[in-house]
């Protein structure tokens, strides 16, 4: 059971790392890479952090 949640975590993280990615180009944070990859890699934190991450994370997932 636990494995199985350990890989649900795993999913979900790596889903919303790749559709952020993806969408990045809808958002209002500087089209730079270094930023595509902070960003996409710690989505988890900042969408729990940021009230503007948070917004801007909905906009890249919408389309």
């Amino acid at each position: 059971m636990g494995k199985l949640i350990i890989l649900a975590l795993i999913v979900v993280y790596v889903g919303g790392a790749w559709k952020f990615w993806t969408g990045f180009n809808k958002t209002n944070f500087n089209q730079s890479l270094p930023n595509r990859i902070g960003f996409s890699l710690l989505w988890p934190a900042l969408f729990i952090a940021n009230p503007s991450y948070r917004r801007n994370f909905r906009k890249a997932l919408k389309g």
